[in-house]
């Protein structure tokens, strides 16, 4: 270790391992309502085609978990479901328009995420898919389509119509094994609805299905935690993910929560699930993606990982979701509380005009270095140099000295021979407290500044 790298190491204790999930930076906290309101047409002039991502966002669900911080509400009265379509449909109207005919329009893979799109009956998903495939010009039965689900929704008739147009990967949310631990995160299921929830899944012939687990839940222990790998791993799935739980502000955990819980014992609880729930995986045929992510390793690839698209553009569909261009980054308006996105979502439905974009941020030069380095560093491939160098004509350890020094201060950092910055085993723990260390000043202002509602 070089004299730099323990000073380094003595003046910055290590942060709290908990701090924030990066799966997309700059974070929408950060976002805000855009003076000019630019047209699509002009912001997509000039930007690649080739590879897009295609992202529709359906923003129910049929119980809002006690953890959960998405943009999402309970239920759909009086036909809501129906006129969300209405308006995803006009807004894929629009932006199709924007993208124009001056180059072809590729898309290397589509997601609908949420809230639970198969909280969607089966017409409306038949429907969801034609506005991919009719409006976007998505082929969905060519490129990797990923959809999210809960066990309650998984339905046979919903299932069969994702199937049959085109679905590679189904993400279940599961959450726990154990009843017990299900209602202590606000998510009252059976045991035995999820088991048929996943026998239906596995009767679609669906390529990949991964499952959700959450560690850290109150009363959960390495026992309880070892029931519910072993009762996901029974169904050989080919992704898991591990998330840690998180206590969020206006949350259904965060408005009843002690801040004296959220404390260092916690964040060691939490590291224990995470190390054992990995080191189990590992032990039994998965390869380590990502933090959160495991992979079988003979399951069939699914495209980018973690939606690591540093350099292509992401179109997203519904008021949840964002879309990507070179230069900006763009969504509506964002909340957690449930009066609040039930507001937002009546008036996305109301919109007529999607040919202008609402909320976003710029992405300029500094701001894009710092999410390339992000999201190749928190995959455990870790970030080609070489790569890096092509696209900005200079050295990550030029452009992030102290970050990158204090990282292999820790342990944190590996850099091999074959040109590749990775992470050590420790540091894909830690990278929840990592990738906050890369976010630019600007952006952190912006965060402290947003309201939350």
């Amino acid at each position: 270790m070089t004299t730099a790298a323990a000073t380094a190491g003595t003046a910055h204790p290590p942060p709290r391992p908990y701090q924030h999930y990066v799966y997309a930076y700059p974070h929408k906290t950060a976002y805000r309502k855009l003076p000019d309101s630019p047209l699509l047409g002009d912001l997509w002039a000039g930007e690649s085609r080739q590879a897009l991502s295609l992202y529709a966002h359906i923003p129910f669900c049929e119980v809002r978990c006690g953890f959960c911080n998405l943009f999402t509400r309970i239920g759909a009265p009086d036909g809501l479901t129906g006129r969300y379509l209405d308006a995803l449909e006009r807004q894929a109207v629009a932006v199709r328009e924007a993208l124009g005919d001056a180059e072809p329009v590729r898309f290397a893979n589509a997601a609908f995420g949420g809230g639970t799109p198969t909280y969607l009956e089966a017409a409306e998903l038949e429907r969801l898919c034609d506005i991919a495939e009719r409006h976007m010009g998505a082929d969905l039965r060519v490129i990797p389509l990923s959809v999210e689900a809960s066990p309650a929704t998984a339905t046979a008739d919903r299932l069969t119509v994702l199937a049959e147009r085109g679905t590679t990967r189904l993400s279940l949310g599961v959450q726990s094994f154990v009843e017990a631990e299900a209602r202590a995160a606000v998510r009252p299921q059976r045991r035995s609805d999820v088991e048929a929830a996943l026998s239906r899944v596995r009767d679609t012939g669906v390529p990949v299905l991964n499952i959700d687990l959450i560690y850290g839940i109150d009363g959960q222990t390495a026992a309880t935690w070892r029931l519910s790998l072993d009762a996901a791993l029974a169904w050989r799935p080919e992704e898991i993910y591990l998330y840690p739980l998180y206590v969020r502000p206006l949350t259904g955990l965060g408005r009843h929560a002690d801040p004296a819980v959220a404390d260092r014992d916690w964040d060691e609880a939490r590291l224990r699930r995470y190390r054992e729930g990995r080191d189990h995986l590992l032990a039994r045929g998965y390869e380590q993606v990502s933090m959160r992510m495991f992979r079988r390793a003979d399951a069939p690839p699914q495209g980018p990982d973690d939606y690591a698209c540093q350099t292509d553009g992401m179109i997203g569909l519904g008021c949840g979701a964002r879309s990507y261009t070179s230069t900006l980054h763009y969504s509506f308006d964002y909340a957690v509380d449930m009066r609040e996105i039930r507001g937002i979502i009546d008036d996305y439905t109301a919109t007529e005009d999607f040919g202008r974009a609402v909320h976003g941020r710029e992405v300029d030069e500094d701001e894009a270095r710092r999410r390339h380095l992000l999201q190749s560093l928190l995959q455990a491939r870790g970030l080609p140099v070489a790569d890096y160098r092509r696209r900005f004509g200079s050295d990550p350890y030029a452009d992030f000295p102290e970050e990158l020094e204090r990282l292999a201060s820790r342990g944190w950092l590996v850099e091999s021979g074959d040109g590749l910055l990775r992470l050590s085993a420790e540091g894909l723990a830690h990278s929840d407290a990592i990738g906050p260390c890369f976010f630019s000043p600007a952006v952190r202002a912006a965060m402290a500044a947003y309201e939350a509602k």
